[in-house]
């Protein structure tokens, strides 16, 4: 399945449901108290992050989409930290503020990146369901999907109100469910189970196929329009009506938390569905960041460039041989992580020590080298007939071996201005005796304020004289 990083900056998305306050007391131990068998704590730092549905607003800002969350807090500290904290990231927030009860705030002591201790600070909210209602239909005005984050906290009183208003609309509705009762979400879009949850629903599954066939009659029972889930280690399984189950492996690298992980899918899935992905494609990029986020400690976001790197690993172009649509991203996601892209041009068609002194000066002018390499009917008709010695597939194999070449395409006109149009490196560089306003393509590179730089070639080592003394001989 082919990925590509969507225009998140387009997929406005509303999210409604139970917020709260994850709080970390991090601090170093040493000794064991002596007023019983537990370890003592030196706080030494204290940290608040948006929980529950506030941290599905927050991966959804993270990774560039328009975000508007409407939840219950009371009127504390902890709702003015909460509301301090999502502002900051662009999320919009609508907080229904109840004096005299507590915003849900879940408090874990840590220490040497291990949680020793959880305190949860909550009760029921008595939500204004009628007034929650009113507010999120004269939200739906502006956005591509409604997630309704439910974790059965009191928030979410009026599930069929909220799905019917959006899909009145035409608004996807895509709801993380909690409870024994699903028939409080018939008609969403989607709902996103973990396997504890649909099997608390359905009954112990046995094997895929069951699964699967409880999920059908599932989705039919419910009306849904699709049901994902999540499975840990054996990854995920997207079902939709009249078409094949689609099973996604785990991709995570190493587990270290599965804090949040929830919130990670139905988020990326979220904005990817608002900004246009199908849902197989949207699935798979959820499945890319639940990957990613596994491997941070406690409640944590996923940023847009995050996101990009892990699918340009997908799509095998982190170093070597790219097509141009594979450099194109690659170049955007190096930008994203504030490196300088360089980049040169030729034909090499025998490589010698020429060559790889002067990519190594060319790396050394920034973070990323980009070689573009002629391909073989311009290599001819640059330099004669007989030539190339090699094809310009296994030349590129051997310039991408180079540990100072980072990405190697082909172009094949007799100059890479095109390329270079697209490109747009930081730095354009080329080797010989010449001026830089001499370089090919220094004119476009200068238009956009880009630098031009001419470095030295070494000395007595050319494929031109490699190829005469072979013929001499």
């Amino acid at each position: 399945m082919k990925l590509s990083m969507p225009r998140f900056d387009q997929a406005p998305v509303l999210v409604v449901g139970d917020v709260m306050l994850d709080r970390y007391w991090h601090g170093s131990t040493s000794r064991i108290s002596p007023e019983a068998p537990v370890p003592v704590v030196k706080v030494e730092q204290i940290e608040d992050r948006p929980g529950g549905a506030a941290n599905v607003a927050l991966n959804i800002a993270a990774l560039g989409a328009p975000a508007i969350l409407v939840g219950v807090t009371g009127d504390d500290e902890a709702a003015v930290s909460l509301s301090d904290r999502l502002q900051a990231v662009g999320v919009k927030t609508h907080f229904q503020r109840i004096v005299d009860q507590p915003t849900i705030v879940k408090l874990r002591v840590m220490s040497r990146h291990q949680q020793l201790l959880r305190m949860d600070f909550e009760q029921p909210f008595n939500t204004d369901a009628a007034a929650l209602a009113v507010e999120v239909e004269a939200l739906l005005a502006g956005v591509k999907v409604l997630v309704l984050s439910d974790y059965g906290k009191g928030a979410l009183k009026n599930h069929q109100v909220l799905i019917q208003a959006a899909l009145a609309k035409g608004i996807a509705v895509l709801a993380d469910p909690k409870g024994k009762d699903f028939s409080i979400y018939r008609g969403v879009s989607l709902i996103t189970p973990n396997l504890n949850e649909f099997e608390t629903i359905v009954g112990h599954c046995v094997d895929e196929a069951e699964l699967v066939a409880k999920g059908a009659r599932l989705m039919c029972e419910l009306e849904l329009g699709a049901l994902l889930i999540t499975r840990g280690e054996h990854g995920m399984t997207l079902l939709r009506p009249d078409h094949p189950a689609l099973h996604l492996p785990a991709r995570a690298r190493e587990v270290f938390d599965v804090t949040g992980a929830g919130d990670t899918v139905i988020s990326t899935l979220a904005a990817s569905l608002a900004a246009g992905e199908e849902l197989p494609q949207a699935v798979a990029l959820a499945n890319l960041a639940a990957g990613i986020v596994v491997g941070k400690l406690g409640t944590a976001a996923i940023s847009a460039p995050e996101l990009r790197r892990a699918i340009q690993r997908e799509a095998g172009s982190e170093r070597g041989v790219l097509s141009p649509d594979q450099l194109l991203l690659a170049i955007e996601d190096a930008r994203a992580h504030g490196e300088k892209i360089v980049f040169t041009n030729g034909c090499f068609d025998i490589l010698h020590a020429g060559h790889v002194a002067y990519l190594e000066q060319a790396r050394a002018q920034g973070d990323r080298l980009v070689l573009a390499v002629n391909d073989d009917a311009s290599v001819s008709r640059l330099k004669g007939p007989g030539r190339p010695i090699n094809s310009v597939d296994r030349r590129m194999a051997v310039l991408a071996g180079l540990g100072a070449v980072d990405w190697v395409v082909s172009f094949s006109e007799d100059t890479p201005e095109n390329l270079l149009r697209e490109v747009k490196p930081d730095v354009l560089v080329k080797g010989g005796d010449y001026g830089i306003d001499q370089v090919v393509g220094a004119d476009i590179v200068s238009a956009y304020g880009g630098e031009v730089r001419v470095l030295g070639l070494v000395a007595n080592s050319s494929t031109t004289a490699i190829v005469e003394k072979i013929r001499n001989n």
